[in-house]
């Protein structure tokens, strides 16, 4: 199989969200028959949905990847369980959220699994950090990602300056 690339969004908003997520992103650089080829900068965001509780942190990582779309999902989700993940209701608050947002120009649906992630490009908070690292990137089925950016500016995401 040759490579495909994948955006995985992360995203955290409990127990030291900064670290959660560039923990992350070494896991997500440890996956076998994959490489971490680029990675966001952190945003903030308010909660969607669920608005009573923390602000969440989020970001994009870029990977190269051998694994078929849903092995990849099966071992982002074991990186969410290492990482004290609860599904307890929709939008709950969370200590790591990670989500196959594309896989190359697959269009994908199966139970579990919807590629490109069916919600992405209504999310300034996923479009932001998948543009700083992708500005050429396509939404297939869907449209460009410099597009669906400039349709969400009205979402408050604040990019996050670190040390």
């Amino acid at each position: 199989m040759n490579p495909q690339t994948a955006f995985i969004a992360l995203g955290s908003n409990l127990e030291a969200p900064v670290t959660q997520i560039h923990k992350a992103f070494v896991e997500l650089g440890k996956l076998p028959k994959t490489k971490l080829t680029a990675r966001s900068s952190l945003y903030r965001s308010a909660p969607v949905g669920n608005i009573n509780q923390p602000q969440f942190i989020n970001a994009v990582a870029k990977l190269e990847t051998k694994l078929a779309p849903s092995e990849l999902l099966t071992a982002l989700l074991e990186i969410e369980q290492r990482h004290g993940r609860r599904r307890q209701f929709p939008n709950a608050p969370r200590t790591l959220d990670l989500d196959l947002l594309l896989y190359g120009d697959l269009i994908h649906h199966e139970y579990g699994l919807t590629i490109p992630h069916p919600r992405m490009h209504q999310r300034a908070f996923v479009l932001l950090p998948l543009h700083e690292i992708a500005p050429d990137a396509v939404v297939p089925g869907i449209g460009s990602v410099a597009e669906l950016v400039a349709a969400c500016s009205g979402q408050d995401v604040q990019r996050l300056v670190e040390d």
